[in-house]
């Protein structure tokens, strides 16, 4: 057995929960994540680094940190990073360190990451819990992208046609959330409640990292 799968234990023996939420680019993973941060919840959010350059909407996120190239070679020469990848000509990736931390003191962790470093953050830590935040449609997914006014019309289909192979990709998780057009809190409520029945799930396993 690697030491990324431990034997099955009491729910209450087996520590905080790794979620890894994912989904195709506009379907409002942020929106999620910023909504379950204003209530309070008593969750660690990871940090995204990537080489990116800064736009004005994200200039001051919290969950994102920028880095250069080089900055990012370094984590990547450490082992330092959970997952990472390059996504439309930028590297992206979830420092580790802090993810140990968190769950080393107890603490539920999220991650935001696309459906290939779910891949890969499963593959490392079984345990870790995935859901897939999915939009209506790809039609109403489209509405999104273009009412957000960040991206060409060329550019909109790239990540349409991405979307279109990641949705393929949804019965690889664990647990399928509809985002609804002004449904971002009915999307925290069942996150929250989907986190609830797996921490009291029978033969759920630690996460090891």
């Amino acid at each position: 057995m690697s030491s990324g799968t431990p034997p099955p234990v009491a729910p209450e023996d087996a520590g905080p929960l790794l979620v890894v939420i994912s989904g195709p680019s506009g379907v409002g993973k942020d929106t999620v994540l910023a909504r379950m941060k204003e209530r309070g919840l008593p969750l660690h959010f990871t940090v995204t680094a990537t080489t990116r350059p800064p736009r004005e909407e994200n200039s001051a996120d919290p969950l994102l940190a920028l880095l250069s190239e080089e900055a990012f070679d370094r984590l990547l020469e450490e082992d330092g990073l959970l997952e990472h990848a390059q996504v439309y000509g930028y590297r992206y990736g979830v420092p580790k360190a802090p993810v140990r931390e968190a769950l080393e003191r107890g603490q539920d962790v999220v991650v935001r990451v696309d459906t290939q470093g779910a891949a890969s953050i499963k593959s490392l830590a079984p345990a870790a819990i995935l859901i897939f935040l999915a939009p209506p449609s790809l039609k109403a997914l489209e509405a999104r992208l273009r009412a957000r006014g960040l991206d060409d019309a060329e550019t909109i289909q790239r990540r349409l046609r991405a979307a279109g192979q990641e949705m393929e990709q949804a019965s690889k998780f664990d647990h399928t959330v509809v985002n609804e057009e002004d449904g971002v809190d009915d999307v925290v409520d069942r996150v929250v409640a989907i986190m609830a029945a797996e921490r009291s799930r029978a033969g759920r396993r630690p996460v090891v990292l």
